[in-house]
């Protein structure tokens, strides 16, 4: 059936997304069931670390989004609500850098996606965990399936998408009865109290952990990237977050508490994730099959998540491309499907290079740490943006706020939750500059962090000088 005019933007793009919808797509971004594992290990202390995020970071950023995406609506997200706040240069920034930062991220979760899906067949499959040719064919199966379903149309992309956010809850589901009836049957195998379960911030660790805590709330500013493919973004996207947070926060603090009850802290501490802790809480209750179905579910769930990140991230260079600060190319949509199949397939080639200069050779795998090192502070930056941008776009109002979603508290609460969510977001990009304990050049360390993130935010701005003087002075 032909897309009708109602159902397009001004740019060409159809709507498609529904509340339920953009609800599964922020489940399949966020929620990553590792964090779990990796929260568990703290010990109790991690609950409270997880309430802190809650409130000191994924609250600010909620609110953030909400207000901005229809304070300033519109196609790119992030990138446009920089742009208004501080300027063409800077929104660049935040596009650039959110968008490149991914290109490694894209790797990373397709990596881990390999390792999870072995999990399902037990140890006859875990025996090709280090075949780099399985890894290489898995990762790109899943990429370039990703990317033809986002050439193909958001309205074929999201049931992949949403399949993804449905198992990511299914699994969280499962963790949470897993560890009921393993505390039924056997007790809870830790204890928590109100004195364990105080942080210690005496502890240089205990900030580091609290920024990782904090950040897995990350992605709730992807959808509205999407925000000129989304129908009525006004009233879908303030209902869409509200239930995403309520969902996303009790499978983060419940489904820890869950592993916490179901397995002492000293076991969890040598399971390498989510499948593995469910083996062995299904060893315990008499189920073995609970590590090869939360596989299944967690493989399900990121393979959506990578779709979500796939999809949402190449409309960023797309709106740049379509601002002619990044080569217009980039801004041309696909004749019949009316996607960015351009920026999608420049993505999927770069993202594709990544991934084998990952499993390549030693030298060239240590050159890929060296850039997920360099990308850290690349994948922060564009969230200090956005959390200045919300109250500074506020002040600028001036009261002229009709059809806004203002955030509760007044001005006042507006730079509270802005300057709260901004101040965690910089002691997170502190704490990525911290050499780990067993580096044995912590100067080098630094250098690479710092130096390479400012080389890639140089390498995007020479993109934007030429596109600048593209714009000014046009060819014939």
């Amino acid at each position: 059936m032909a897309t009708t005019p109602a159902t397009k933007n001004e740019l060409g793009l159809h709507r498609v997304l529904g509340t339920w919808d953009l609800v599964l797509f922020n489940i399949a971004a966020i929620v990553g069931l590792r964090w779990l594992s990796v929260a568990a290990q703290v010990g109790p202390s991690s609950l409270t670390l997880w309430l802190l995020g809650l409130i000191g970071f994924f609250i600010p950023l909620a609110l953030a989004v909400l207000e901005l995406s229809s304070r300033v609506p519109g196609q790119g997200g992030l990138y446009l609500w920089s742009k208004t706040a501080f300027g063409d240069v800077h929104g660049f920034i935040a596009g650039w850098t959110y968008w490149v930062s991914n290109l490694v991220f894209f790797p990373a979760a397709l990596l881990f996606s390999a390792g999870v899906f072995l999990h399902i067949g037990g140890d006859h499959w875990l025996a090709h965990a280090g075949d780099t040719h399985y890894n290489l064919v898995y990762c790109l199966v899943v990429l370039w399936a990703a990317t033809g379903l986002g050439i193909l149309g958001l309205e074929r992309a999201k049931w992949l998408q949403n399949i993804g956010g449905i198992a990511t809850w299914l699994a969280a589901a499962l963790i949470l009865g897993a560890g009921a009836l393993a505390a039924y049957r056997f007790g809870p195998a830790t204890t928590i109290t109100s004195a364990n379960a105080i942080p210690d911030f005496g502890k240089l660790a205990t900030f580091s952990t609290f920024a990782t805590i904090a950040l897995a709330f990350q992605g709730l500013e992807l959808g509205p990237i999407l925000g000129g493919e989304i129908k009525d973004p006004r009233r879908q996207i303030p209902r869409a977050t509200l239930i995403s947070c309520v969902v996303i926060a009790a499978i983060y603090i419940a489904g820890t508490a869950s592993l916490l009850i179901a397995l002492p802290t000293s076991t969890i501490d040598v399971i390498a994730g989510i499948p593995q802790a469910l083996a062995a809480i299904g060893e315990r209750i008499g189920l073995p099959m609970f590590g090869a179905l939360t596989a299944a579910l967690v493989t399900i769930g990121t393979i959506g998540s990578i779709s979500a990140w796939v999809t949402g991230t190449a409309r960023l260079p797309f709106v740049v491309g379509v601002d002619r600060y990044l080569p217009a190319a980039l801004g041309r949509l696909h004749p019949r499907y009316g996607t960015p199949h351009v920026a999608l397939i420049i993505q999927g080639i770069l993202t594709s290079l990544v991934l084998v200069a990952a499993l390549s050779g030693s030298s060239i795998h240590e050159a890929y740490i060296i850039l997920i090192d360099m990308t850290v502070i690349m994948s922060l930056l564009p969230l200090l943006y956005i959390l200045l941008a919300f109250p500074l776009l506020r002040r600028r109002a001036a009261g002229r706020n009709e059809g806004v979603n203002l955030s509760p508290g007044g001005t006042f609460g507006c730079w509270l939750a802005g300057l709260t969510g901004f101040a965690i977001t910089l002691l997170a990009i502190i704490t990525s500059m911290i050499p780990p304990a067993d580096s044995s050049n912590p100067s080098l360390f630094l250098l690479k962090v710092v130096g390479g993130s400012a080389l890639l935010i140089g390498i995007g701005l020479l993109f934007y000088r030429h596109g600048q003087r593209q714009v000014r002075y046009p060819s014939p």
